[in-house]
């Protein structure tokens, strides 16, 4: 079998970095990891390309090479998948499609040849048995969860790393919360399922083998679901590879906020190279907090908690949501002074919307409240239900939001604020030649071109007498020219929408 797997491309969002990757001579922030671990899974005996387009073109003999295409994509990325889709027809190739996206809406792609869904472990070697057979189904589903073991490690080989920014594995799947707005526990339920220390040991090795120094991220969404068998297995395995290899990585990762709750964990996680989390905090309104069902980050002091887990050496990475129904017209300002004490110099801040099969589009759907499906960029001022507070408010309210707090002056003021709140990189050292031209390219957008170019050279400046943190002050800094073009994007969204389309009142 020739199998041609395929990456559709993303639109320009918050998290693509697409707009910071410029300085670094990158092309995308992460690869598929999906479709990595989906080709370890397939016969090693049939013959396997990617294509991600993100980083590189989908060409026609690819598609005219292949059997099958292989197309794993998420919401996002809907608009890509019908175009690789009208091409992969035109050509005659014929096509399987699973992923989060395919699992969440099967009813509108049953035209594609072939849907397996859920998770591939279980569901995919049933598809292989029967194409080797002659008599693959259109759908394949199933109700059960694998076991983790049993994951193969992802074929890296089919990409090329010195394209991204990062590398990415996953060491659990699950989340034992319940947020009304996630689909997290929909598509990999509450209960915690982990690869074992080995199986990550090994993963970070075919990494190391294969070249990569640098960043790798943790992709579960909830790293700590699981904490006695972090703390007593798999961290100290980590952390002992690390030493062994001279600690070639650095790795973020996503928590729930209760992490502060554990400084063993946190001293844990630090040790073995972590030097940066994204929590979800969604809002510093105790009652939205409630009407999410975000129990976890109730009845505490959330700066506090941020504070604890930027002190033990760990960045904090944060979400936002306005749009609550309990949220009021102060919404705003608390948000904006809240991501400014926090030090939180990554703050996404969204508009909330409700994923098809959550709790929160069962309830809007009862209220006769849903307008359409989410577009899966809840930055892009899409909101697929009628809000309370009123869409007019609610947009002039979020637009305020993300100028201020993505203005240099106080972009570079919250790093200042970070800073002063994280102990020095342990493991800090003088900029390398391709970071040092990284840093003449930010000194000449943001030092030269940019407003506001006072508030970056204070921050540099303040960086340069203290070494150590210069390497991250230059990443950040790099980050907020990609952020503050986001902030553009929204700033002309809103007002068309506020200016071209008032008598709609829809996003």
């Amino acid at each position: 079998m020739n199998i041609l797997l395929v990456n559709p491309e993303s639109p320009d969002t918050f998290w693509g970095f697409r707009n910071a990757l410029k300085f670094i001579n990158k092309k995308s922030y992460l690869p598929p990891l999906g479709l990595l671990t989906v080709a370890g899974i397939l016969p090693p005996e049939w013959n396997k390309r990617l294509t991600d387009m993100n980083v590189s073109r989908l060409h026609d003999r690819d598609i005219q090479w292949a059997d099958y295409v292989f197309i794993s994509a998420m919401l996002i990325q809907q608009t890509s998948v019908d175009q690789v889709v009208k091409r992969c027809r035109k050509l005659g190739a014929k096509i399987v499609a699973g992923g989060p996206l395919f699992t969440s809406c099967p009813e509108e792609y049953l035209h594609l040849d072939h849907l397996v869904l859920k998770e591939a472990e279980v569901t995919l070697p049933s598809f292989i048995e029967d194409l080797q057979n002659g008599s693959p189904r259109k759908v394949y589903g199933t109700h059960d969860r694998p076991n983790l073991h049993e994951t193969p490690t992802p074929a890296w080989e089919l990409i090329d790393k010195r394209k991204y920014a990062s590398m990415c594995i996953q060491y659990s799947r699950g989340c034992p919360f319940d947020c009304d707005f996630c689909d997290v526990t929909r598509l990999f339920g509450h209960r915690i399922r982990t690869k074992t220390s080995s199986q990550v040991v090994d993963e970070l090795e075919a990494l190391y083998v294969q070249g990569w120094r640098g960043r790798v991220f943790f992709v579960d969404d909830n790293f700590i679901g699981n904490k006695a068998i972090l703390k007593k297995d798999v961290l100290p395995a980590v952390t002992a590879w690390m030493k062994q290899r001279r600690y070639p990585f650095v790795f973020n990762t996503q928590a729930s906020i209760n992490l502060a709750d554990d400084d063993e964990l946190m001293n844990q996680m630090v040790a073995a190279g972590f030097d940066c989390v994204f929590v979800g905090i969604e809002s510093p309104n105790e009652e939205s907090l409630s009407e999410c069902n975000k129990a976890q980050n109730t009845n505490r002091n959330l700066l506090s908690c941020i504070s604890q887990i930027q002190r033990a050496g760990m960045e904090v990475q944060a979400g936002f949501i306005l749009g609550f129904d309990s949220d009021n017209a102060g919404v705003f300002e608390t948000l904006i002074d809240f991501i400014q004490d926090s030090g939180v110099v990554t703050a996404m801040v969204g508009l909330l919307n409700a994923p098809r099969g959550t709790t929160l589009f069962r309830r809007l759907s009862g209220e006769q409240r849903l307008l359409r499906t989410p577009t899966g960029d809840n930055m892009d001022c899409s909101i697929n239900f009628s809000p309370t507070m009123g869409m007019e408010k609610l947009l002039a309210g979020y637009q305020k939001v993300v100028e201020t707090i993505y203005s240099q002056q106080n972009y570079c003021e919250r790093i200042l604020t970070f800073f002063n709140n994280y102990p020095s990189p342990k493991r800090g050292r003088r900029l390398q030649l391709p970071e040092l031209r990284t840093f003449f390219r930010s000194a000449w957008h943001m030092g030269i071109r940019a407003s506001g170019r006072r508030y970056y050279w204070k921050l540099m400046l303040w960086a340069m007498r203290r070494p150590r943190y210069l390497p991250l002050a230059v990443r950040l800094s790099i980050y907020g020219y990609h952020y503050r073009q986001i902030t553009k994007s929204v700033q002309k969204r809103v007002q068309f929408l506020l200016n071209e389309q008032p008598a709609l009142n829809l996003p």
